[in-house]
């Protein structure tokens, strides 16, 4: 159960709907996710000056990459990204293509584990990603490259990854 607490609410959905996890186990690995969003939210109560602060930080950084890419593709590369389960930030991106969620909810600046774009360029079909996820201490922080392609059906593909060293 302990590699399943890692997959994000709509693998797990999908799990319990071809019957490899039965209705208890789904239960308790939501209620997981669930106790971890509101200790987050517990946090942001006890420190609303801190909380603010990564509020603004991340809209920043959506506002930013939106102007230069736009909002579509920005979600269309963080929903491919939250799709791959070997990707440790897909936890927090499974979502991403809904509409309804805001754009800056998706970054994490400086609350831990963070998860940042650093650098996005696009070539046509093919898009770059350059991103930094994981915990500052003890030095945990891994940056990628990721290389995303459109396939035929025109979805977002993760076509390569590259570990590149942390500054």
């Amino acid at each position: 159960m302990e590699n399943l607490a890692s997959l994000p609410p709509d693998r797990l959905f999908e799990l319990f709907e071809s019957g490899a996890i039965d209705r208890e186990t789904l239960q308790t690995l939501m209620a997981l996710q669930a106790r971890m969003l509101i200790r987050e939210m517990e946090e942001d109560h006890l420190n609303p000056a801190a909380a603010f602060m990564e509020h603004l930080r991340n809209l920043r950084m959506a506002i930013k990459f939106s102007r230069r890419h736009g909002q579509k593709l920005i979600r269309d590369v963080l929903s491919s990204l939250g799709r791959d389960t070997d990707f440790p930030p897909c936890i927090y991106l499974w979502n991403a293509s809904h509409p309804d969620v805001p754009l800056h909810c998706f970054f994490r600046s400086k609350r831990e584990p963070v998860f940042r774009i650093l650098k996005m360029t696009t070539d046509g079909s093919t898009i770059h990603v350059e991103v930094e996820y994981g915990v500052k201490y003890p030095k945990a922080i891994h940056r990628e490259t990721i290389t995303l392609k459109r396939d035929a059906a025109w979805n977002l593909r993760i076509e390569s990854r590259e570990t590149l060293a942390v500054k």
